[in-house]
Order: structure tokens, then sequence, then C-alpha cells
């Protein structure tokens, strides 16, 4: 059964008061090894993420430029037309040679594109009747015998 949080912090309020393990749980109608467990425990704070964390990506090594040009120049694409980080990826592999991992490429791209999200960047939902259907045909450029 789980514990509810109101017990919880009321176990963590007694024992700051310096109450026995034992009394808190008599007060409250809990086993003593559920005071034990949170009792000792530490912050229940929430962690911060990789992304808040500072750190050096692989990237950095002399690929910063390349992977943050590849992105910028898309802003004139059509949307289906823009380079993925796994793109982003092959193609620094194929050409640059990188030896990096994937991951650390998925973060500089996942950066870039936080820092440069435009505010019109968002989505409308789609609505439409009960047995009518929707069509993406979307927008691309091509070349077409030569053209």
């Amino acid at each position: 059964m789980t514990t509810p949080v109101r017990v919880r912090r009321r176990i963590r309020q007694l024992d700051r008061q310096g109450l026995s393990h034992k009394e808190i749980s008599r007060r409250l109608g809990v086993s003593r090894t559920t005071v034990v467990k949170y009792a000792n425990h530490g912050d229940y704070s929430p962690r911060p993420s990789n992304a808040v964390r500072p750190g050096r990506s692989l990237v950095d090594d002399g690929y910063a430029a390349i992977v943050d040009g590849w992105p910028a120049a898309d802003l004139r694409m059509p949307v289906k037309q823009r380079h993925t980080a796994t793109r982003v990826y092959e193609r620094l592999v194929a050409e640059c040679g990188f030896t990096g991992p994937y991951s650390s490429v998925q973060r500089r791209v996942k950066r870039w594109r936080q820092e440069h999200r435009a505010r019109s960047d968002g989505f409308a939902e789609s609505k439409w009747a009960p047995g009518s259907a929707q069509v993406d045909f979307g927008q691309a450029r091509a070349v077409v015998a030569g053209v």
C-alpha cells in the first residue's frame, strides 16, 4: 500500500522534532520500517535534467559551426526537407569524419532549435467531422529533368 504524501510529510516533521521512530510509528499508525524509510530519505526535490547541467559536448571540438550551420540553412527550406538530428549525424560521419556519439549531436541540434525557435512555432489542432479524412500534401523543392 502506498503511503500518502501527508503522512510522509508528517513523518519528516516529527523526525525533525526529535521524536523516536517508535513514537512516530505509534502516533501515525504506520510501521516502523515505513517511518525509517521516509525519515531517512533525503530531499524530495526533482533533480535537474541533463539539458540543464552544463557540460562540454564532443560536438564542440571543431564541429559546432558545421552542426549549427545546417539547421540555419534549413530555415529557408520547406519543413519536410530540413535536417533531422539523425541526418546531421550521418552527414558529419560521412563528410567530416566525425567519430563521436550520436547523442552528442542530438543534444547540440536540440539546443540549437530551442535557441532559434520562432514565437510563431507551434501547432494548430486539426479538427474534422466524423467520416471525413485529412491529407497533408506538404511542400517540397524538386529538380525534375534538370529544371
